[in-house]
């Protein structure tokens, strides 16, 4: 640029100086439009260089700036969290609640190999305070590598969430209604539940899609053969019998879920001395939003074999729940939920031990991944429970 306005400068100035004296010959013409060619090609040329040093410094930054980002974006990390407050009155006896407890704290970590490949996992603290005497445990929920076959199958293979049931698989605080997870979901599947081994994933049609699972099972752990007692949770995991899992879901029509699952164990004992069997766990659930209503609902059924089960009457052990719902706007929706439930009703219970319960509450989102909730409880058990809890419960979540 200074070297332009020189030369603008330098034409002026002869041109003036040719004004001022004496017309030039048509030689001295020549020769001076012959310099100012000259000039004017070293210019362009210096011009062009600069362009080029220019444009070369762009592209090298631009590469660098997306090889950045492209490697930061490999490993990713999220999790979530939910404070509870429950205050409930026992009607049966004096075993009240009323406490506040921080139940989870989340993390995720996953990484990106390639785009055909990847890596999942999930940490979590449970009531908030690890260590001797305290109610505090950490958990490893999740860590399995996975990987696309094809555009439609993929194969995990690690510890996984079993594929089933409503909130199994996606049960962070923001994305369902009540404080509490709901107990048919919670005692009879039994949410949280993982395992280690493989599990296939296709996709059959556009929205419907398989899986299947072979992994670890549970083990009865006495007489009374409790489901939810029975996850091993991969922490040395007896393994002398595997259990396979398919599960089918139907998502092709905007906001509906239809969905079923199918768990068999060969030996719910699984080496221990407990006389217990083979078990068939069969379950089907719905979630289906249109517009500001919302319906959920799931029903989930366990037999199994063995002298233990029957003389407990835990061969069968079932329960479902309904919950309709309305969304006043993006940041209010209310619910109610009915729930019954029993993990002895079968044959060889000797007294009723069924529980249903009724909540109603409300959820207000101060951000989509923000929740504060609110519901009431209220319970009618059998003869055979000892507790009848009913009352408040608070609650505060998160995901990220």
């Amino acid at each position: 640029m200074k070297k332009t306005s020189q030369l603008i400068i330098t034409a002026f100035a002869v041109l003036v100086s040719l004004t001022a004296q004496s017309a030039p010959t048509n030689e001295q013409i020549m020769e001076m439009m012959m310099d100012l060619k000259q000039e004017i090609a070293e210019l362009k040329k210096e011009n062009q260089k600069l362009k080029g040093d220019v444009e070369e410094v762009v592209e090298v930054t631009d590469e660098a700036i997306k090889s950045q980002m492209k490697l930061s974006n490999k490993s990713t990390f999220g999790g979530y969290g939910e404070l509870h407050g429950n205050w409930l009155e026992d009607q049966k006896g004096v075993s009240d609640v009323d406490e506040v407890d921080f139940h989870r704290f989340v993390l995720f970590f996953n990484h990106e190999y390639s785009d055909k490949l990847r890596f999942v996992s999930e940490v979590e603290i449970e009531h908030s305070y690890v260590g001797d005497g305290t109610s505090g445990y950490v958990e490893l929920e999740q860590a399995y590598v996975e990987y696309d076959l094809t555009g439609s199958t993929s194969i995990s293979a690690g510890l996984f969430l079993i594929p089933i049931g409503l909130l199994n698989q996606t049960h962070e605080p923001d994305t369902f209604y009540g404080v509490e997870r709901n107990d048919v979901e919670k005692n009879i599947i039994p949410t949280t539940w993982w395992e280690s081994g493989a599990m296939v994933t296709a996709e059959l049609a556009q929205g419907l899609s398989l899986k299947g699972a072979i992994s670890t099972g549970l083990k009865a752990k006495d007489t009374e053969v409790n489901i939810r007692d029975g996850r091993q949770k991969s922490s040395k995991a007896k393994a002398e019998s595997f259990a396979y899992t398919a599960n089918l879901e139907y998502t092709a029509i905007p906001g509906v879920r239809l969905g079923g699952t199918i768990n068999y164990q060969e030996d719910f004992q699984n080496g221990g001395t407990v006389d217990a069997g083979g078990a068939i766990l069969t379950e089907i659930h719905a979630d289906i939003t249109q517009g500001p209503y919302r319906l959920r609902a799931l029903y989930a059924n366990w037999d199994l074999e063995g002298n233990a089960p029957e003389a407990n009457g835990a061969d069968e052990q079932k329960g479902w729940y309904i919950e309709p719902s309305y969304k006043v706007n993006e940041e209010l929706g209310f619910f109610v939920r009915y729930a019954t439930w029993d993990n002895t009703s079968g044959s060889g219970s000797a007294t009723n031990t069924e529980y249903q319960q009724t909540n109603i509450g409300l959820n207000w989102w101060i951000d989509p991944q923000v929740v504060f909730k609110v519901d009431y409880q209220d319970q009618d058990v059998g003869a055979g429970i000892s507790k009848e809890l009913d009352g408040l419960n608070l609650g505060v979540g998160y995901s990220f």
